[in-house]
């Protein structure tokens, strides 16, 4: 068995793969494990490709396992995934990582495919409670939206820094933040998507007096 084998030993039958956005798609398998909403995988095809970490996308009482990825031009990996269909296989690791979801109120924020984890938390019952605010650059960006309007307890609140839409605030997300008058102090802050927002975000809400502590990330490369 060589390295990959032993970091994915599960080979799961691709159940659906279906395109949320332009670059952007939904990939569904066999769930040979539990795991906890919030956790990642690593994943890949082949022995000869190194896995790629992914966030857990689906609920922890769905049947299945699914994924939200965008194809990267230069990337080798997602280039193979998109063209996957039911039948064939994936490779994957057992679940793991810290940034959990629970029943206790808490911010989340995220870009791009970064609001994989909170899909699952939403669809694992923790929605309720919370506050979501999700960044893109364009209205089709904002992935599983119809899933987030539709939960009773969640405040959701879009931003869009290249496009306008009634009911979307337009602007980047930490410009959003930045004009709210005032921020819980005692929520935890969950940020995921790309190091830049992660890390301009986690000095936002240093300076607005969040506690560090309060603050957990994810990046998204």
């Amino acid at each position: 068995m060589n390295n990959n084998s032993a970091a994915c030993p599960f080979r799961c039958q691709v159940i659906d793969i279906i395109e949320v956005a332009a670059g952007v798609s939904y990939l569904t398998f066999e769930r040979p494990f539990d795991f906890e909403a919030g956790q990642v995988i690593s994943l890949t095809l082949t022995d000869n490709i190194a896995p790629r970490l992914y966030s857990i996308a689906s609920g922890v009482n769905e049947p299945h396992l699914g994924i939200l990825f965008d194809v990267k031009p230069q990337g080798i990996l997602t280039n193979l995934l998109v063209k996957l269909r039911k039948g064939d296989y994936v490779q994957v690791s057992k679940p793991y990582g810290s940034f959990l979801g629970g029943s206790e109120p808490a911010v989340w924020i995220a870009t791009g495919t970064g609001v994989a984890p909170f899909i699952s938390m939403s669809k694992s019952g923790f929605a309720k409670g919370k506050t979501l605010i999700q960044g893109a650059r364009s209205l089709d960006g904002f992935y599983f939206s119809n899933l987030f309007e539709q939960e009773d307890g969640l405040s959701y609140t879009r931003c869009c820094s290249q496009a306008a839409a009634a009911g979307i605030y337009a602007g980047r997300l930490t410009a959003y933040l930045r004009e709210t008058p005032s921020l819980p102090l005692k929520e935890k802050y969950y940020l995921c998507g790309n190091p830049l927002m992660v890390n301009e975000v986690r000095d936002l809400l240093i300076e607005r007096g969040v506690p560090y502590e309060n603050i957990l990330s994810e990046i998204f490369f």
